[in-house]
């Protein structure tokens, strides 16, 4: 099940299993569940993966398989996936009996044909909903309303309640928790307003660059919103972005029923202009808009391709963060809406990514992020009155002279299928009391959340984590570390006589 909600719950289901058993005599041995689990994809189930092969490996030490109803297989887009797994455990001589519906599973016509129409029913139960919930999205947009994603410099995520009274700011890693809540954009500090402004004057009227805007930056002392140095790249999605105009944009990229994450033409997006209040002239917003897009407007295939090839060509590599990062260079998402995709304008070029040297940049810039987090984790620690400190021999925290941390920062790793994978390598052979474990986001440029391993509970060296994991590693896993910083804190504790 993939929420907690009516039939559906685990405890509902088993309940209603147990229910059927008792009435047949049926002993039950084992339990197969994937909680939290969409049914849309075999991937990330990996309960029924094991029910299937205890199964096929002849482990199985039952001779029935009892399940809550059609559905429970899988809400797949191909209905013959479910019949699949159904016929695996058919021919290995265990029985399939399904608990929740008004037919017997004994291979008659009448079943074949009753199971055939609701593993489709399931398939499009699945894809009505899909449809229902993009449209409830699209309307929220329309409305004004945001729907995820960091602020950004100069910008804050502001909680309304239905009446559209404001109920406070939230702060970074914080969400609503009602569900007729919504969350608007609102300006900032005015000096963080008059820093955006500033940044765009400069680019549009005194003809700056993105990397001579992040320069003067960097030497004012001035971070952006997630504390770190400005670049070239960072300027330019403050430069790009329409929420500092007020608009509200959404559907750039789509990744619906768990199929390929694509990016979407601009026809697709859903705009509401004027959502918010801007802190940017619109006069202004164009203006740049109009010079960045100069930038590729005026080149031809051929010449952005021979930009290209020459950075290739002293880099050694490609990636987005290179491109972005290349002064006079046209930015990779023109490169990707020019040529279709980033990788096609690689091959073009002559540039095979491998895994090898792909994420060479990536892994670069984690490493340079590696002090910036540190600095972060030693500064919470000590605002919530903990004494901590950094032991240069061995690279990790010392809380208190109490317990021990280390920091691992892990990259983001797209599937072909466009899922997102982490994978962490763990130091077993000095292992620390705490790993905090930073997941970056998918474009590896800010922290997608964060995982508190305790050394007790950390059996491998290496641990991969997906999107959605099963309770025994997100139970560790927090969005922000406010948490973390309260528990570490001293605590005076009266003595008693």
């Amino acid at each position: 099940m993939s929420t907690d909600h009516q039939k559906y719950s685990t405890e509902n289901q088993a309940d209603a299993i147990r229910h059927y058993a008792a009435t047949r005599g049926i002993e039950i041995v084992r339990t197969y569940a994937d909680a939290g689990k969409s049914g849309l994809k075999i991937e990330g189930r990996d309960a029924l993966k094991r029910l299937i092969d205890d199964v096929q490996t002849g482990a199985a030490d039952f001779t029935m398989i009892l399940v809550y109803d059609i559905s429970r297989w899988g809400r797949f887009q191909d209905a013959d996936e479910s019949a699949y797994y159904e016929y695996i455990c058919k021919r290995a001589g265990i029985a399939v009996l399904y608990c929740a519906e008004q037919f017997e599973n004994d291979g008659s016509p009448v079943s074949t044909i009753v199971k055939g129409v609701k593993r489709a029913m399931a398939g499009e139960y699945s894809r009505e909903l899909s449809t229902k919930v993009f449209a409830g999205q699209g309307r929220l947009i329309e409305k004004g309303y945001r729907q995820g994603g960091p602020a950004g410099f100069g910008l804050r995520r502001t909680l309304i309640d239905e009446t559209g009274s404001t109920k406070g700011v939230l702060t970074r890693g914080e969400h609503k928790s009602i569900q007729t809540d919504r969350v608007i954009l609102t300006p900032g500090p005015d000096e963080e307003i008059a820093v955006v402004r500033s940044v765009y004057e400069a680019f549009v009227h005194d003809g700056l660059s993105e990397r001579e805007i992040a320069d003067d930056l960097n030497s004012r002392g001035i971070a952006t919103d997630l504390g770190r140095p400005w670049t070239r790249g960072t300027v330019h999605q403050l430069l790009i972005n329409g929420k500092y105009v007020g608009d509200n944009v959404w559907n750039r990229q789509s990744f619906k029923l768990k199929k390929k994450r694509v990016r979407n033409h601009p026809e697709m997006w859903i705009r509401s202009p004027g959502a918010f209040e801007a802190i940017v002239e619109r006069d202004l917003f164009d203006a740049a808009q109009a010079l960045i897009g100069a930038r590729s407007f005026r080149l031809s295939d051929t010449e952005m391709l021979d930009a290209l090839r020459t950075v290739y060509e002293s880099k050694g590599l490609l990636s987005g963060i290179i491109i972005d990062e290349c002064e006079g260079l046209p930015s990779s998402s023109a490169y990707s809406s020019r040529f279709g995709s980033l990788l096609r304008a690689y091959s073009l070029v002559g540039y095979s990514p491998d895994r090898d040297y792909r994420y060479l940049a990536v892994n670069r810039a984690l490493r340079r992020l590696h002090p910036d987090i540190l600095r972060q984790v030693l500064d919470g620690l000590k605002a919530q009155g903990s004494e901590a400190w950094q032991d240069l021999e061995t690279d990790r925290v010392i809380v208190n002279d109490e317990f021990s941390l280390s920091i691992v920062i892990v990259r983001c790793t797209p599937t072909p299928t466009g899922l997102l994978r982490w994978k962490i390598r763990f130091d077993t052979s000095k292992m620390p009391d705490i790993t905090l474990v930073v997941r970056m986001d998918a474009s590896n440029r800010q922290p997608f959340d964060y995982y508190l391993f305790p050394s007790l509970d950390v059996a491998a060296e290496r641990v991969r984590l997906a999107e959605d994991n099963d309770l025994l590693l997100d139970a560790y896993r927090f969005d922000a570390l406010d948490f973390f910083y309260e528990i570490a804190a001293p605590v005076r504790v009266a003595e008693a006589a």
